[in-house]
């Protein structure tokens, strides 16, 4: 998976890729053989979209301490690491996949183990995002809620909010679900999604979703995602939203989860509950950065 170094022993220069699920965008780094450290403050230039390469989130594939096929390390544009990433996931399981000419491949996150499978598109990828927790202290909350279909919540004036009572669900990472009826683009999450990110009933903050049905088995969301703001697309707040859905009946355990980057299928099983998510990848370039100066070429010869 990794392109041909084009640097000398010891250099600070090293190669990338770019890639993304549904426009979900991800700078990777090969660090299996060489580990690959960056502060936060580098994370965070290289993330940014004016000045650096631009991702939602950094993804390092490391060797796995359990034997798999990879660990993936992640960090989102602020420079802070996170559990899970079901595009990056996809798009990790792809590469892997290709490297090793198998159509299975086990991956190592510090949420635990995902296995991503091949399908008959080879852009197209299935992972295995596990068991959903919707107990308020896995998700965590900072207070109790029995029923975290809907917890007392809410944006606006207390007679008349508008956002409230939303659904609550760790994939990995801890998610809110706010229900509207309406276009969603009538909602500013854009001003909403710092307040709730970071609101206290979220110790480890949270990704805020806004969700609407818009057919049987169909359902429209937009996300703020912790640490990076709006994103095109969001794989564990699929998960989220259709788990969610199905725990309210609105839909069956079957759906399609359309992101502003484009839909997402999504089997909630019932034997094990596993949430099994099937979306496009793509390889947009090769690159190489300069981790002293964070300077970075693209190899148009390496676009896919």
């Amino acid at each position: 998976m990794k392109p041909e170094p084009r640097t000398t022993m010891g250099s600070s220069v090293i190669p990338f890729l770019k890639m993304n699920g549904l426009g979900n965008d991800f700078v990777i780094f090969d660090g299996r053989e060489d580990p690959v450290r960056l502060s936060n403050v580098q994370i965070a230039a290289i993330g940014d979209r004016a000045r650096g390469i631009g991702f939602d989130q950094m993804i390092i594939v490391e060797k796995s301490a359990l034997g798999v096929d990879a660990f993936m390390r992640i960090y989102n544009r602020d420079g802070g690491q996170v559990d899970a990433c079901g595009n990056a996931t996809r798009c990790i399981g792809r590469l892997l996949m290709e490297e090793s000419g198998t159509d299975r491949v086990t991956i190592e996150t510090n949420a635990g183990l995902l296995s991503a499978y091949a399908t008959d598109d080879e852009t197209r990828v299935t992972v295995d995002m596990g068991a959903p927790k919707f107990d308020w202290q896995d998700i965590p909350l900072a207070e109790e809620f029995r029923d975290t279909r809907a917890i007392e919540l809410q944006i606006g004036p207390i007679d008349d909010p508008v956002l409230h009572s939303p659904a609550v669900v760790n994939v990995g990472n801890p998610h809110a679900i706010f229900w509207v009826d309406d276009d969603i683009e009538n909602y500013d999450l854009e001003r909403f999604g710092p307040l709730l990110e970071n609101h206290p009933i979220f110790p480890e903050r949270a990704n805020i979703s806004l969700a609407r049905i818009t057919g049987e088995n169909e359902i429209q969301l937009k996300v703020w995602e912790r640490g990076v703001g709006l994103t095109r697309a969001c794989g564990t707040a699929a998960c989220a939203v259709a788990a969610a859905a199905a725990r309210k009946k609105l839909t069956s355990r079957h759906v399609t989860v359309t992101l502003p980057g484009g839909p997402l299928v999504l089997d909630w099983r019932e034997d094990d509950d596993h949430l099994l998510m099937t979306g496009d990848t793509e390889l947009e370039f090769e690159g190489t950065i300069d981790l002293e100066t964070l300077s970075w070429s693209r190899d148009e010869q390496g676009a896919a």
